[in-house]
């Protein structure tokens, strides 16, 4: 697996940035492609490793979106 700790710390931290509706409104696809974009644009990525992220990021989009939808709900309902 060549998905090392700056690249999840980057990955991360893109999704942190990114907008909740955003997140939410797109397709996995159009999401991963998104997401991996972003990241290229601050780190320069081989083709494996954008293979890589293209998997790690396709594994999680339920979390990703699980993170989005509670962003949304607690800007709605703060405590």
């Amino acid at each position: 697996m060549l998905v090392n700790s700056s690249m999840l710390y980057l990955t991360w931290s893109v999704i942190e940035d990114t907008s909740s509706s955003e997140l939410l409104s797109l397709t996995d696809t159009a999401l991963i492609r998104l997401l991996l974009k972003q990241i290229a644009r601050k780190m320069l990525l081989s083709g494996e490793e954008v293979c890589e992220l293209y998997g790690y990021i396709g594994s999680r989009t339920t979390l990703i979106r699980d993170i989005a939808d509670s962003r949304l709900v607690s800007k709605t309902y703060p405590i």
